[in-house]
Order: structure tokens, then C-alpha cells, then sequence
């Protein structure tokens, strides 16, 4: 299983590297071939056909608890009902999906005829319509997908988003080719979710021998489930909220170009959120093994400072890398009609460092059954930003929708998650955050330091990108290894080094 976690998690980060290295080829091709306006319908098409997994009300994020809570009991039954009814769970809740996204695309004129012109539209209604079954499949995926990540299975998981986050792109391209537009990049989406889902299926059952039982399906169980999950379903409603609202208060208050900006702004910073959430993930069924067998708190909040420290690391090395880098980089990518997205990505990017090294935090606090504080609070923030929206985005376009973000993330992950998790889960923060802070300070340093540098030599070609990218990975690394990392973890870094020189 450590195995598993670990070369899952280096997949992991192959799978984000080759998604996003497409993306830098692919983004500027989507823009070239279907035009700044077109391209803000797709991504805000994108986000409110995406609410539609709010109604999976957070079933995904249950599985995996009371699959290892029947595994300790070695109640194989159990395991068997509990596939059946999370199986027939996703049926229904795909048909709901199915029926709500023809509700909004019947409807798709009343909802952006103030900021989208007649043909943008007819272009929003065809997309919604394809991307609603998009997500129908995407949610009868869910109960193998979360079979196989109970058996700790990373290593297929990963190689299969990696074959697909390759393919996905290459199909949208050639469908663009073809001349299909904005409705072709929708089309290949389907068609590389319907592939995944064969995938899961024949995987989950042929491979791991995953199997239903359908009678004597307990109430009880049931009645459990859908209790801790409904909290789950509170904290979607703020991801949601942060994530897909202001593309749809965007489009209905604004324009197609100011969703346009914000969306690659969205991107980049979501980039972020894969980086940490991968290496968390791989720990989710360790997290929950533990509190199953002895729910011992300092074991818990090693294994968080041990993972955070890792993704404190990632996150600064990413984030000050795009202080120094990525003005230029949106210039070249994006073109200068998005180079507001840089000022968005930086406001909206710096918050999320506190809840992007303590997301292991989630998975403890889910596995405790102590999650119902943490949705409510997020749900009191995910208002507090929409609010900000709504008044603001009038006036202030997407900077709106990014000091609301800012606002929430503050709030609610940071400080009061904080604050629970040292008094209420029982987690040592002061612990935490005193092996956080070298890193943090490594970080300033690197960063004032190259900014300096590149007000001498600025960043204006792609020899002087490579320069300081170089420059910059250098000093923050080398800096990394004595100062964020233990000199047990330096030891093994160099020996595997020395040994991969030798051979």
C-alpha cells in the first residue's frame, strides 16, 4: 500500500504536469479557434452545468469511511450492500442530473439574455445540453471510482487520468479542426468521460471483484450516510459558490470577456489546488484506517505536518515561481487582452495557502464525523461572497469576484478552521504551523530577491524566462532542502540521487 500511495502520488504529478502542458498549447488553440467571447460561454456553460454534482450530496466523500468501517468488522456483506446502495444512489441521483440540466437548458435565455448577445445564447443552450450528460455520466463513474480508491489502487487511477488528460485534449483539437467550435471541445469531454466510466466499471469488478448486493439493504446504514454526507453536501455548496458562481454572476451582470479573463484566471489558480489535493488523497483511506483502529491524535497531526510540510513546500515554490514568471507567462499565453488574470491569480492564489496544506485536516475531520461545524462555517463565507458579488460586480467587473473569494477563504479556512481544528478536533496547530514557518520565510526571501533581479534584467523574452526560471528553482530548492525538510528526509533525497549518478 505505501507503494501504491507513492507512486500514485508521483502519477499524480505526472498527470498534472502533461494536463497542464497541454493546457498551455491547448488554452491559446481554444481561444484562437472559437474566439475571446465564445470561449467566456464555455467556461460559464461549464460552471453552472457543473452545479448539477451538488446533487450527489456528497455521497463520494462517505464511501470510503464506512467501506473501512465494514472492512475493520470483516462484514463482507456489508461491503456488498453497501456498493448495492451507493449504486443505486448514483442511478437516481444521474437521472435528477439529467432531468435539472433540461430544466436549464430550456431555459438558458432567462438566464443570460442581460450579458450574452442571441448567438452566444444558442451556443450556451447546445453546450448545456451536451455537458449535462457529461455529468450524468461522470456521477454513475462515482461508486467504482470510490471502490477502487478504498483498495488503495492508485496507480491504476492515476494512469488512467494521465492517458485521459492526454487524449481529451488531442480529440477536442481535431474536433476544432473539423470545424465543430466550442460544441466539438464539449463533445470530446462525453466521449472521454463515457471511456472512464467503461474503465471504472470493468476495473472495479473484473480486477478487485467488486460486487452488489441489493436485498436487505438497511435503513440504518442508509439513514447514517446520508447524515454525514449531507455535510459533505454544505461544504460542495461553498466550493461551488467560490468556484462556479462568479462565472455565472459574471456572464448574467457583466460580459463573455470579463468570464473569459476570470476563467484563465480560475485555471491557474485551480492548478494549485490539483498540486495539493493529489498528494492528500493518496492518505485518505490511511486516514480513515487509523481513526477506525486507535483515533490517536499526535499520530494524526504528524501525519498532517508531515503532508502539509510537503505541500507548503509545492505551494510556495509554484506561487512565488509565478510572482517572478507569470506576468509574462499570461502575456505569452493568453495574450494581453487577459493580462488582468495575473493581479486575480495572485489575490485569489495567496489565501488558499492555508486550507492547501491543511487538506489531510479534511479527511480527518470526515473520518472523526466532526465535518458538520466546518460546512456550516463554509456556508456563512460562501454568502459573505456572493454578496461581495453581487453588489460589486457592476462596478468592479471580475475584481468583484475575487476580493469576495478572498474575503470567504480568510474567513473560513483560515481562521476558524484553525481554531478547530486545535480545540475542537484536537489537533496540535502551534505544532503544525512552527514546522510551516521556515518554509514560509525561505520563501519571501527567494521571492523579494528575484523580483529585484528582474527589475535589472526583466522578464521580456523567452531566454530571459528560461533564466530566472532556472535562477529562481535553484535558490528555492537548495534552500528547501535545509530548511523545510528533516535531515532524515536529505539523507534519503541525496542517496537516491547518488545512486541514480552511479548507475
Amino acid at each position: 500500500m505505501k507503494g501504491q500511495r507513492k507512486t500514485g502520488a508521483l502519477l499524480g504529478y505526472a498527470n498534472i504536469i502533461a494536463k497542464n502542458l497541454v493546457n498551455i498549447i491547448y488554452v491559446p488553440l481554444l481561444l484562437h479557434f472559437i474566439g475571446q467571447a465564445d470561449y467566456g460561454v464555455f467556461q460559464m456553460t461549464n460552471s453552472v452545468v457543473f452545479a448539477l454534482t451538488l446533487l450527489s450530496a456528497g455521497f463520494y466523500g462517505s464511501y470510503v469511511r464506512f467501506y473501512m468501517r465494514e472492512k475493520t468488522r470483516g462484514n463482507d456483506l456489508g461491503i456488498r450492500r453497501l456498493n448495492g446502495m451507493f449504486l443505486l444512489v448514483y442511478v437516481v441521483v444521474a437521472l435528477l442530473c439529467l432531468i435539472g440540466g433540461t430544466a436549464l437548458t430550456i431555459n438558458v435565455r432567462s438566464f443570460f439574455s442581460g450579458g450574452l448577445t442571441a448567438s452566444e445564447l444558442v451556443l450556451a443552450r447546445e453546450l448545456m445540453g451536451i455537458m449535462t450528460v457529461n455529468v450524468a455520466i461522470q456521477l454513475l463513474s462515482t461508486p467504482f471510482d470510490s471502490y477502487i480508491v478504498s483498495h488503495e489502487k492508485f496507480v491504476f487511477q492515476q494512469s488512467r487520468q494521465l492517458l485521459t488528460s492526454i487524449a481529451q485534449p488531442f480529440l477536442a483539437v481535431l474536433l476544432l479542426w473539423l470545424g465543430t467550435g466550442a460544441v466539438g471541445v464539449a463533445c470530446a469531454q462525453m466521449f472521454i468521460t463515457s471511456v472512464l466510466l467503461l474503465m471504472n466499471i470493468w476495473y472495479a469488478t473484473r480486477t478487485l471483484g467488486m460486487r452488489f448486493t441489493f436485498k436487505g439493504l438497511e435503513w440504518s446504514m442508509f439513514k447514517a450516510i446520508a447524515v454525514f454526507s449531507f455535510w459533505i453536501f454544505l461544504n460542495q455548496i461553498f466550493d461551488l459558490v467560490n468556484n462556479n458562481v462568479p462565472n455565472f454572476l459574471l456572464g448574467a451582470m457583466a460580459s463573455a470577456t470579463a468570464v473569459a479573463v476570470f476563467a484563465i484566471a480560475l485555471q491557474i489558480r485551480n492548478l494549485f489546488f490539483s498540486m495539493s489535493t493529489t498528494m492528500s488523497n493518496v492518505f485518505v483511506p490511511m486516514i480513515n484506517r487509523i481513526v477506525a483502529e486507535s483515533d490517536d491524535n499526535n499520530v494524526l497531526t504528524r501525519l498532517m505536518t508531515r503532508v502539509g510540510r510537503y505541500q507548503m513546500v509545492l505551494f510556495w515554490y509554484l506561487f512565488g515561481g509565478f510572482i517572478v514568471l507569470g506576468r509574462y507567462f499570461i502575456h505569452i499565453w493568453a495574450g494581453d487582452a487577459n493580462a488582468d488574470a495575473y493581479w486575480l491569480i495572485l489575490i485569489m492564489t495567496l489565501p488558499v495557502m492555508v486550507p492547501l496544506t491543511q487538506n489531510t485536516g479534511i479527511e480527518i475531520q470526515r473520518a472523526k464525523n466532526r465535518h458538520k461545524a466546518r460546512s456550516l462555517i463554509y456556508v456563512l463565507t460562501s454568502v459573505i461572497d456572493i454578496v461581495i458579488c453581487v453588489i460589486f460586480i457592476p462596478t468592479m467587473g471580475y475584481w468583484a469576484t475575487a476580493i469576495g473569494y478572498l474575503a470567504s477563504i480568510m474567513l473560513g479556512t483560515g481562521l476558524f478552521m484553525n481554531w478547530y481544528y486545535h480545540t475542537r478536533i484536537g489537533l496540535d496547530m502551534v505544532y503544525f504551523w512552527k514546522n510551516m514557518l521556515p518554509t514560509i520565510a525561505l520563501a519571501l526571501i527567494v521571492t523579494a530577491v528575484c523580483l529585484l533581479g528582474t527589475h535589472f534584467l526583466p522578464v521580456n523574452s523567452i531566454l530571459m524566462f528560461l533564466v530566472w526560471g532556472v535562477a529562481y528553482s535553484i535558490l528555492f530548492l537548495s534552500g528547501a532542502m535545509k530548511v523545510s525538510l528533516t535531515s532524515e528526509e536529505r539523507e534519503k533525497i541525496i542517496g537516491r540521487i547518488k545512486r541514480k549518478v552511479i548507475r
